[in-house]
């Protein structure tokens, strides 16, 4: 996974780099709905989402995330993000990111918008996922369709307030 948020500046999204995030989540009681890094090399951005099914996630818990998270970060010198990083922690909101596996299985039913490669921003019915690597959607007036989660650039859950 490669994110570009700044101007000029690039970073792997590792899957070690992503799961040592989930552990330290996971010890708190919290589950990583999504992370993203970009800004400068010099200042890298690292902007988190929590989730914590089945209640909302509130202020005093980003707060108590985010401190923990830095905590951790500046125990390790940064690690790969260096020790001049800027931390932001939020709630995954309304219209949350769908990014891994387990999130496309927890929504199975649910509308999302999606960018596929070769196709452009559809919305879509989460039908099933028959394996780790693929999701069965329906596009709105379309037939239901196999895809592999490779070819997912981008999926939200479709907010309430859109029509159907």
């Amino acid at each position: 996974m490669r994110a570009k948020f700044g101007p000029r500046f690039f970073f792997m999204l590792t899957e070690s780099l992503v799961e040592a995030f989930r552990t330290r989540l996971d010890a708190l009681g919290f589950d990583l709905a999504d992370l993203r890094i970009g800004g400068t090399p010099n200042r890298p951005l690292v902007q988190v989402r929590i989730d914590c099914p089945p209640r909302n996630v509130t202020v005093e818990d980003c707060s108590r995330v985010s401190r923990a998270l830095e905590q951790w970060l500046d125990a390790d010198g940064g690690g790969p993000l260096g020790n001049r990083y800027v931390l932001e922690v939020s709630s995954p909101g309304i219209e949350r990111p769908v990014r891994w596996h387990r999130h496309w299985a927890r929504f199975v039913g649910r509308d999302v918008n999606v960018k596929l490669a070769g196709m452009g921003r559809v919305r879509a019915r989460i039908v099933a996922v028959p394996t780790e690597e693929t999701v069965v959607l329906q596009p709105q007036g379309g037939a239901e369709r196999e895809y592999r989660l490779s070819d997912v650039k981008d999926a939200r859950l479709a907010g309430d307030t859109e029509d159907k």
